[in-house]
């Protein structure tokens, strides 16, 4: 058992307890992120004079070849270590020996653990906003390509108004759009160095905090070694911005399942991204926005727990901490996967605007439309939605649309009726006439599509 303290105690570690307490199963990820503050620690350490430059510069070489070994394959990690802390510093003493135990001057596993966790999540959530962006671009293209692509927008699930394919994918747009703001701001609170807090209470030795935090890209040290060490509120942050991003996807991922349905086929499956039935041959299965829809709820647990580890722990840190990294590591990982994989599955769907267009005809999405035609015809609002409603019930006793209706049949519920009530109601003129910003003609389409393309190239 590789330990980093024991002096105080005359007993060894209960081999149950050391595996009940390890922690380097799971934050052996951290090794890059454990280096790299090292590194910038000792540097620190050389350019104070509270070790020699010559100490700095052999456990800096150390410190690099260990990271080096570790990610050609030629460096495990043993069972033997407690956590990542301990496995680093035992390597690195092991490979230059004194020297090496000079490393964790004016440092705690606190701070350390705690800088780690911020290195990991900062270049995780830069990596999540990445992929956000791959997203977004893809969605782009399906809009740029749809913007008289005619269907039914829903309200209860029952078809509304008219609306086109591109005007509803801008929707979710605006979503992964915030998603990614949301990611870029919690990453601005979080960008501030714990190190140098030591346990809890700072240290004596004549550290230069904001060196370090320079060297490891953060704008400042922190101004409380106490909150320092016990901050969580960065993962539980991404963690929330996560589950939002799953809850947008998930949602997402319904219309896909819906819309692959019998009943709507609005789209088709991509075979690379659909699986089939081991006993009905007919079955193409939409298995990746389910699994996507179904990952939400295993997301939104890794939010939950860590809330619920942290909402009772007094100042400053507690063991419970380390509970941290897996539910993070979980929500990470699954997040990751579910935008990537839906990116694939969205970039590969064919749209069936012909029957979106039959859809959204056959459901009398243009309805509204034809209420407003008779009250600029003169007629009350409530009177002209009264003829439009008996308008509706004659065509589905004739299982036809409005337009399929003739003059004569039209002008036989009321007389207000003329030739022109046939370009009203088309799909085409109840969309395009709807000129409001965020509605959607191909009008205001072309102005969204615009700043979509502005925000995207903008995006780092």
């Amino acid at each position: 058992m590789a330990q980093l303290w024991g002096g105080r105690f005359t007993k060894n570690t209960d081999a149950e307890v050391f595996a009940f307490n390890e922690s380097l199963s799971f934050d052996q990820r951290l090794y890059k992120q454990d280096i790299e503050g090292s590194i910038a620690h000792v540097h620190m350490l050389g350019t104070q004079g509270i070790i020699s430059s010559e100490e700095a510069a052999l456990i800096k070489k150390g410190l690099t070849g260990i990271l080096e070994d570790i990610e050609n394959g030629t460096l495990s990690f043993g069972p033997e270590y407690e956590d990542i802390h301990s496995f680093v510093e035992a390597n690195l003493i092991a490979r230059i020996g004194d020297a090496g135990k000079k490393l964790h001057t004016g440092r705690s596993r606190n701070d350390q653990v705690a800088l780690d966790m911020k290195l990991y999540v900062r270049e995780e959530t830069d990596e999540i906003r990445g992929l956000i962006k791959k997203l977004a671009e893809e969605l782009l293209i399906i809009i740029k390509g749809n913007t008289d692509t005619y269907m039914p927008g829903f309200t209860h699930l029952q078809k509304a108004q008219p609306v086109t394919l591109a005007h509803y994918v801008s929707a979710y747009m605006e979503m992964f759009l915030r998603d990614y703001d949301r990611l870029a701001d919690l990453r601005k609170r979080m960008n501030v160095s714990p190190l140098g807090a030591g346990a809890l209470a700072g240290t004596t030795y004549p550290l230069d905090r904001e060196m370090v935090a320079r060297e490891l890209g953060f704008d400042y040290a922190t101004f409380n070694s106490m909150d320092s060490v016990s901050d969580r509120d960065y993962c539980i942050e991404l963690l929330s911005a996560c589950s939002i991003i799953m809850m947008h996807l998930s949602r997402f991922s319904e219309e896909m399942i819906l819309w692959n349905s019998n009943e709507y086929r609005f789209v088709e499956m991509d075979d690379a991204f659909s699986t089939g039935s081991s006993i009905m041959p007919q079955k193409k299965n939409p298995d990746i926005a389910e699994l996507v829809r179904g990952k939400t709820g295993r997301v939104y647990g890794d939010l939950m727990g860590l809330l619920t580890t942290m909402k009772g722990l007094p100042l400053a840190y507690n063991k419970d901490m380390q509970e941290d990294k897996e539910g993070v590591f979980d929500a990470i990982d699954t997040v990751k996967d579910c935008i990537h994989l839906f990116t694939g599955m969205i970039s590969t769907v064919t749209f069936r605007k012909d029957v979106m267009e039959k859809s959204a005809m056959m459901g009398f999405t243009n309805a509204t439309d034809a209420a407003d035609y008779l009250v600029k015809k003169g007629m009350p609002f409530r009177d002209a939605h009264g003829v439009i409603g008996t308008l509706v019930l004659r065509c589905i006793e004739k299982n036809c649309a409005i337009e399929d209706l003739s003059l004569d049949e039209l002008k036989e519920i009321c007389p207000v009726f003329d030739n022109d009530i046939y370009d009203a109601v088309s799909l085409k003129t109840c969309v395009n006439k709807r000129l409001t910003k965020g509605a959607p003609s191909e009008a205001s389409m072309k102005d969204a599509i615009a700043h979509y393309e502005s925000l995207l190239s903008s995006m780092q």
